[in-house]
């Protein structure tokens, strides 16, 4: 409905009575035979005169809708400039309103203590059961059996677990320290291979990798974790004896590309939301549909682009797009 037809609409009972009352006069007078123009006259004048009032009043509602309409993009916290109470009912409501962002105020205060509580003890545990990782690595590097090798592969995949948490956490937090510089994509790839060598052996993986020679304008820390990422992916999804490439094509886009089971064509747009499986998660009951969707967002977040292609049995290709950065300054710690 238009704004002049919920004003006619509010002010329906003063207008009805108008003519209700002009309506009595004039039958009153025609009973005692009286003239009708000593009716019609007054109810002519009294009509110009409405006309005008509503006229202004129109222009002073519609100032008022203006600036309601105006807070209303507003966060609740910046609204302030309320327009000046002429009613009742508009001094009920202010304080309704006024109530209610308190409300909001104790309730956002209340979860950002428990938020940050939760967040500074899960990076102290974090940091913490590295003690106890690094502890175990170091036993088991003191022999060579298929059990220190397997116990071996699980600590790899806990220390993931512990990384994915930590990146977790400071994903949305105010001390994240994105730097961005030109960055060694080579000097990345080889440290994401080096922590997976291991189970390259173990599952008799081959490697097809030829340096890049890029230097996009990125994070490198940052970038590592979506690196490692999708290349745990690529390594858990692919059956032993398979093929991992990892290489560069045009407009600087890296891309792992896979022999492994594939993704299903109604999952594969889905696979970066948050906690999205899939079948082949659904399948493996230990996938969280954490890794991706903290790709993607640190890809946002770094001004990149990351995307997939797979076909069930066909393997899985993930590329990632770099393109110029408009952030020139730095956040640190």
């Amino acid at each position: 409905m238009t704004f002049l037809g919920w004003y006619f609409k509010e002010h329906r009972l003063g207008i009805g009575l108008f003519f209700l009352f002009s309506l009595i006069f004039l039958i009153v007078f025609a009973l005692y035979r009286l003239p009708v123009e000593a009716v019609i006259y007054p109810v002519l004048l009294c009509t110009a005169s409405g006309l005008l009032v509503f006229a202004w009043d129109i222009r002073r509602v519609w100032k008022k809708h203006r600036q309601l309409q105006e807070l209303l993009q507003l966060p609740a916290a910046l609204m302030e400039s309320f327009p000046p109470e002429t009613t009742l009912w508009d001094q009920d409501y202010r304080q309704i309103i006024e109530a209610l962002r308190r409300q909001q105020s104790d309730t956002e205060n209340r979860l950002n203590l428990r938020y940050m509580d939760m967040a500074d003890y899960y990076t102290v545990w974090a940091h913490q059961i590295k003690t106890p990782i690094a502890s175990m690595r170091l036993t088991l590097q003191n022999e060579d059996s298929p059990l220190s090798r397997r116990l071996t592969e699980d600590l790899f995949r806990i220390e993931q677990y512990v990384e994915m948490v930590l990146c977790y956490l400071r994903l949305d937090s105010d001390s994240t320290d994105y730097v961005f510089g030109p960055c060694d994509l080579d000097g990345v790839l080889r440290q994401a291979i080096r922590r997976f060598s291991t189970q390259f052996i173990v599952k008799k993986l081959n490697l097809h990798y030829e340096p890049v020679h890029c230097s996009p304008v990125t994070d490198e820390k940052w970038l590592l974790f979506v690196v490692e990422q999708v290349l745990s992916n690529a390594v858990k999804y692919t059956p032993g004896g398979g093929e991992i490439e990892i290489g560069l094509e045009e407009e600087e886009t890296l891309y792992i590309r896979d022999t492994g089971i594939g993704i299903a064509p109604e999952d594969l747009p889905r696979i970066f939301e948050k906690g999205y499986t899939g079948y082949n998660g659904r399948s493996d009951k230990k996938a969280s549909g954490i890794g991706l969707y903290l790709c993607r967002r640190i890809c946002d977040n770094l001004g990149h682009r990351i995307s997939a292609q797979s076909a069930p049995g066909r393997g899985t290709c993930i590329r990632i797009t770099f393109r110029e950065q408009k952030k020139t300054g730095e956040r640190r710690e």
